[in-house]
């Protein structure tokens, strides 16, 4: 007798744990044992889902990144769900301890601050811990930085790429930019990803004058900052005009989700590195100086160092070859 044929979607070699019995869609249903991954408002607590409450409220015990963050966003719901810490300090151990819980018989929700936990939050090795435990992990989706960003950014959305927080230290950062540059210009793709970072808001100007100096003053981006709140904003444009908006506010503030279009690859931006060269070789026929105080002048112009201009220049150099 033949095999039974496979549902679309299902083949037959992959791996499977077992699953709960109910996945928690109605106030009525109970919820069965497993790890719940529960996705929380990141500004307006009206984007929480009807599931994601009915979850808080019936689950064993909620693990959170900061009990006492969301402590606030359980009192405003009256949710009296009993809650353990679950942070990037102890999340390994507190695993063990979890995994244990729920083999007994409970049901556990994991939180993060805001968002979904694991993206760029804690909850990644304990959802590694019940797999191989063997628990059932049911995500609960919700809000989300990177993708609320990306679709009102007017970037390209078909393929993207969210890559976290960049180093903090600078030259760490421009390191990893120059990576990215380097991937991006050796890809055979002609689709361009774009891609979605995280940023604190006291490092978002040095982070866009990093990108300026990698990528040059025309590369486009967009600035989403306090996504879903009372003064959520998008900045658009290139490089230097966000920074330039920037720099003149005497503070920024805010969750930031910074979202970069890369250049064309090389061979498609030849013109565009061609005017920069046609620049210095104007200003030195003009001017009658070298190309030494040629870029001194541009430099200025531009509001960057000479050594940043300088590398910008022969990368470019590089390319045309």
């Amino acid at each position: 007798m033949p095999d039974p044929p496979q549902s679309e979607g299902t083949p037959s070699n992959i791996e499977r744990a077992p699953g709960p019995s109910h996945l928690g869609t109605g106030e009525s249903t109970p919820l069965a044992p497993g790890l719940y991954l529960v996705a929380t408002p990141i500004g307006n607590l009206s984007d929480i889902t009807l599931r994601a409450l009915h979850v808080l409220r019936s689950v064993d015990r909620i693990a959170c990144e900061d009990t006492r963050q969301t402590q606030k966003l359980l009192n405003h719901f009256q949710i009296d769900a009993p809650t353990i810490s679950c942070h990037e300090h102890n999340e390994l151990s507190r695993a063990a301890e979890l995994v244990q819980e729920i083999k007994r018989g409970s049901a556990i929700a994991v939180v993060s601050d805001a968002g979904m936990p694991g993206i760029s939050d804690p909850g990644s090795r304990l959802v590694e811990a019940a797999i191989a435990a063997g628990i059932p992990v049911i995500p609960i989706p919700g809000a989300n930085a990177a993708l609320s960003a990306l679709v009102a950014s007017g970037l390209p959305a078909a393929e993207f790429a969210f890559l976290g927080f960049l180093p903090e230290k600078s030259g760490a950062r421009r390191t990893r930019l120059e990576q990215l540059a380097a991937a991006v210009d050796g890809s055979d793709s002609e689709t361009r990803h774009t891609l979605i970072f995280y940023e604190a808001p006291h490092r978002i100007r040095e982070t866009l004058a990093d990108l300026e100096s990698v990528w040059g003053s025309e590369l486009r981006i967009v600035v989403a900052r306090e996504l879903t709140k009372l003064h959520e904003e998008f900045l658009r444009g290139t490089v230097a005009e966000v920074r330039r908006e920037l720099e003149a506010r005497d503070r920024v503030r805010g969750e930031i989700t910074l979202l970069v279009e890369p250049p064309l690859k090389a061979s498609q931006t030849a013109s565009a590195t061609e005017k920069l060269t046609d620049r210095l070789a104007r200003l030195q026929s003009e001017a009658g100086i070298d190309e030494k105080e040629a870029l001194k002048r541009l430099a200025r112009e531009s509001g960057q160092s000479k050594s940043d201009l300088y590398r910008e220049l022969q990368r470019q150099r590089h390319r045309l070859k």
